[in-house]
């Protein structure tokens, strides 16, 4: 575990590296450290040695993509949605390249002892894209986007126990929770959380495009791939770039040649079967990154045979996922345990036992069950991950020792998250790393989640997760979050076979800090504002 020292002298070194900091201010806050000037001298130089150069057009071929995508942040869901929000929005606050929560429109932030409060002081010198200066009413609308009976945005959930957000001043906006919500800040991480300009009646401006973020849209169509130009008046360090080109490139195959044959600098998702071949390269880099990303397999509960708790079980137990994580994903993955919660997020039980491959024990309940000689079918796709039909193949043949008939149905890349999941009873689905079990846990189990991709209703679960939502005692906390977990593992719909790393590359003359974000693929989606070339 890093020291606060430590931390902030890491903080000051990156400062350094992209020259927001001069040598006197740096000198100065490394002494007041306890740092000695000779120690100092010896960070500064190495740090300010190697100063981001600013220049080229970053070229970066993004994996998941829909042509159905629009700019409303309430419908984000795609990586090339994501990636384009970090890129051209901004949210409240951050998730840092060392896992910490940071900055962003908020410069700061406090709450009532009993967080039913939280205030954000914004910064005075953010604009959109279109000249217009950024004030508490953009936040304020922004935030409303997703709230009321009539909305419609997948980050409700989310925002339901905000009783109203308050503007201050122009500079200062008040969050009022129903109850105690110690995650709050976190929560404003979520990628639909970003500020979009308000208009008059308070609703805002999110067909336009326009925000605050490093880069503007100069040109662009969804599922084909977008434009964009440095946004001068940024209000973050960074944005190293001239300009950013976002390129769809759904095909593993077609996504690494671009990479290889110098076509594109970088992509979001590599063939894991061709990991250690594309290492070897010396033009290229590859990032394997741990994260609380997560593989799902969804059944809708309320639909036969997946209402039986024990065909869930069943399945769950039809699956040897040690071997899926050998064979598909090359040692590149986490063990899951079928409750959504990685050892990368806080309060993670892992006292629980491990569900292991059991076919026998699986066939048991399929007779307990009355359901001997199961055939269901499960839909799959590259988009999810390069890897995920192959994957759906060798978890039926799993199967076949429970005596379990799996048909794979292999389904379009493009709208499969808007024709199949949360539609088709049985499917893999692949979620981004979430920052606590509190928002996972809110958009995707709660009982009215739109979200709740397994359709699950217990009502155990959601009391519990009302109640730790307000709990400030982390040892009461986690014991929630346990019971939660085994509830999930135990009754849930939903197969959770493993959390795989992030995996994605880019060109040797792309250069990065010493961290990279694990919120998302590509840096927490925020390459192109933290990469740069080498000068």
């Amino acid at each position: 575990m890093k020291t606060e020292k430590q931390m902030m002298l890491d903080r000051l070194a990156d400062a350094a590296r992209r020259g927001s900091v001069s040598r006197r201010s740096f000198m100065a806050c490394a002494t007041a450290a306890g740092v000695t000037a000779t120690a100092a001298t010896g960070l500064w130089t190495s740090s300010a040695r190697a100063a981001p150069a600013r220049g080229g057009t970053f070229r970066v071929g993004i994996h998941d993509n829909n042509s159905s995508d629009t700019h409303d942040p309430g419908t984000y869901l795609s990586i090339q949605h994501i990636f384009l929000a970090h890129t051209h929005r901004s949210y409240l606050t951050l998730v840092n390249t060392d896992q910490t929560l940071g900055p962003d429109i908020a410069a700061e932030w406090t709450s009532t002892p009993d967080a039913t409060e939280w205030t954000f002081k914004l910064r005075d010198n953010v604009t959109f894209h279109s000249g217009k200066k950024m004030t508490a009413d953009d936040v304020i609308a922004s935030m409303n986007h997703h709230r009321g009976e009539d909305s419609t945005s997948a980050a409700k959930p989310q925002l339901a126990d905000v009783v109203d957000i308050v503007k201050d001043d122009d500079y200062t906006v008040t969050f009022k929770m129903a109850a105690g919500n110690a995650d709050l800040p976190w929560t404003l991480t979520d990628y639909h959380l970003c500020i979009c300009p308000a208009n008059d009646d308070g609703t805002i401006d999110w067909q336009s495009g326009d925000g605050t973020g490093p880069y503007k849209i100069v040109d662009g169509e969804f599922g084909i791939g977008f434009q964009l130009a440095r946004h001068e008046d940024w209000h973050l360090d960074g944005a190293y770039f001239d300009a950013v080109e976002m390129i769809a490139l759904g095909d593993p195959n077609a996504r690494q040649t671009a990479l290889v044959t110098g076509d594109v600098d970088a992509i979001s998702a590599i063939d894991l079967k061709t990991m250690a071949l594309l290492s070897r390269d010396p033009n290229l880099v590859i990032y394997n990154v741990p994260s609380g990303s997560a593989i799902t397999m969804p059944m809708h509960t309320n639909v036969a045979p997946y209402d039986n708790v024990d065909v869930r079980n069943a399945l769950k137990l039809a699956m040897d996922r040690q071997e899926c994580i050998e064979k598909i994903f090359f040692g590149a993955a986490t063990v899951g345990n079928d409750f959504h919660h990685s050892p990368a997020l806080p309060y993670w039980p892992d006292d629980i036992p491990q569900r292991e491959y059991d076919p026998d024990q699986a066939k048991a309940l399929l007779k307990k069950a009355g359901a001997e000689g199961l055939s269901i079918s499960i839909s799959s796709t590259e988009s999810i991950f390069s890897g995920a039909v192959d994957m759906a193949v060798l978890y039926a043949e799993q199967a076949k020792a429970a005596g379990i008939d799996i048909k794979v149905v292999r389904e379009p890349n493009d709208g499969y998250y808007s024709d199949v999941w949360l539609k088709k009873p049985y499917c893999m689905v692949r979620w981004g790393a979430r920052p606590t079990p509190d928002v996972m846990y809110t958009l995707a189990y709660k009982a009215d989640a739109p979200w709740n991709e397994s359709l699950w209703q217990n009502d155990r679960f959601n009391e519990l997760l009302l109640i730790a939502k307000s709990e400030l005692d982390n040892g009461l906390r986690a014991e929630m979050y346990r019971e939660m977990a085994m509830l999930a593992r135990d009754d849930g719909g939903t197969l959770i076979p493993l959390f795989p790393n992030f995996v994605y590359a880019s060109r040797s003359n792309v250069k990065t800090g010493d961290g990279l974000a694990a919120s998302w693929e590509m840096d927490g989606c925020r390459a192109a504002s933290r990469w740069w070339f080498e000068g």
